[in-house]
């Protein structure tokens, strides 16, 4: 079975335990790491909320670990992993704009051009990122590249 329905498959058998412990279903990825089979599943808080505590992902975590034991979705050995996205993420999705409204982030355009600044604005279309200099407004399909920053503010 080709990995992309064996994604599907996980997500419908997982999504119902994240959105009902609180939190968001971002991604499911099943890939070969270091010649190990892993399926990696990512969760985060939904959009406003506070961060999941380490509590709240080691529960949803068994949980998942418990029905992916009881369904067998994936015939081989695997490692699950459960996580949140952490610091620096890849942006891939509107509500991940959303989130880092006011937050740093790098962006790689298609036409070649890089920039670094903060998310002023984001909604279902594009973002808009203020370097300092200017102000870049972007559709999501002109990005090749982003990815949120770690903030460490001004060193003056």
């Amino acid at each position: 079975m080709a990995s992309t329905q064996i994604e599907e498959q996980v997500r419908a058998l997982v999504e119902g335990i994240v959105t009902g412990a609180g939190a968001e279903l971002d991604a499911v990825t099943i890939l070969k790491q270091n010649g190990a089979l892993v399926c990696r599943i990512t969760v985060e808080e939904p959009l406003g909320s506070e961060k999941l505590s380490s509590d709240a992902l080691a529960d949803i975590s068994r949980a998942i670990s418990k029905t992916m034991d009881a369904a067998d979705p994936i015939s081989d050995a695997y490692m699950l992993e459960v996580s949140t996205p952490g610091l620096e993420r890849e942006l891939k999705k509107a509500d991940h704009w959303m989130r880092q409204i006011g937050g740093l982030v790098s962006v790689k355009m298609r036409n070649g051009n890089k920039f670094v600044g903060r998310v002023s604005n984001a909604d279902d279309k594009g973002a808009t990122v203020d370097t300092g200099a200017e102000s870049h407004t972007i559709a999501y399909d002109e990005i090749k590249k982003a990815r949120s920053r770690v903030d460490f503010g001004s060193w003056e």
